[in-house]
């Protein structure tokens, strides 16, 4: 393996901070990486030896031509995650197929008529999505601004997801596992979301409260269950879990383009660059 694509989109390339530490423990290992960004027409993707998708951030309202573009570089050189994987992912009815440590999940399509609960905040989100973008928590008392925002996703065509608010996210934030080739490597706590004073990044993501975090024995039990149900070969996967009544529930599967978060966690981005050129 002589040179790596770590794969980005021209407006979040800035913004990935993950990128520098792993260039770096990437040309320790004698592997030049080349940033470039999905979406830029110039890339000669059959130039690389293996091309690991990023921080792709921009891919949600481009969906289809994403994956297109990742079934054009599949077809010239090794794509990582691989394109069965993305296409599975980039939609969270995968949340469907992995077992019952899941928060639950009513999924409303296009047509669907508009069903919403009668107790307890929840969330209203669209299944494809990323950085919690069009995503909002509502009360039944704010039913109608609720509906509205489901109405809203319809028309454009997108399947709705409604899952309840697990309020003891406001106390201990999500905890969010990082895994490499299906090893768990390190994790970090997400603070709370969905706040009304949240920062949103050049209209990509929201900017999030992130700290170290060592996951409790019942979290890497979850985790590593659901990661084992996944379809492989996963190369990264982030698994994001919040507390439930009875235990972690995943709230997001992460294995298009999470943030990684090398700089908590010492030796990550050494150990995510193993993973990288151990792929046969």
């Amino acid at each position: 393996m002589k040179t790596v694509a770590l794969v980005t989109a021209l407006e979040s390339r800035h913004l990935d901070e993950d990128l520098p530490p792993l260039e770096s423990a990437l040309r320790a290992r004698g592997v030049e990486p080349v940033i470039a960004a999905w979406d830029d027409p110039a890339v000669d993707w059959k130039s690389f030896s293996l091309a690991v998708v990023r921080s792709t951030w921009n891919y949600v309202t481009r969906r289809d031509e994403f994956l297109s573009w990742a079934a054009r570089v599949a077809a010239v050189t090794r794509l990582a995650n691989p394109p069965d994987i993305l296409r599975w992912n980039t939609d969270k009815r995968y949340l469907k197929e992995l077992g019952p440590s899941v928060v639950p999940t009513t999924f409303i399509d296009a047509s669907d008529p508009i069903v919403l609960p009668s107790n307890g905040d929840f969330v209203v989100k669209p299944a494809v999505s990323a950085g919690s973008i069009d995503t909002a928590r509502y009360s039944p008392r704010d039913a109608e601004a609720a509906r509205a925002h489901v109405r809203k996703l319809q028309d454009q065509r997108r399947t709705v997801m409604v899952q309840p608010y697990m309020r003891a996210v406001d106390e201990g934030g999500e905890t969010a596992m990082i895994y490499f080739a299906g090893q768990f490597s390190h994790a970090i706590r997400k603070g709370p979301m969905l706040k009304s004073d949240m920062e949103l990044v050049e209209g990509l993501y929201f900017k999030e409260d992130i700290r170290p975090r060592d996951p409790t024995p019942a979290e890497r039990e979850v985790a590593d269950r659901i990661v084992s149900l996944a379809p492989n070969p996963l190369l990264y996967a982030r698994i994001d879990l919040v507390p439930g009544p009875e235990g972690p529930l995943l709230l997001e599967f992460e294995a298009t383009e999470p943030s990684l978060f090398f700089k908590f966690s010492k030796g990550a981005a050494d150990r995510f660059a193993r993973a990288i050129l151990a792929i046969p």
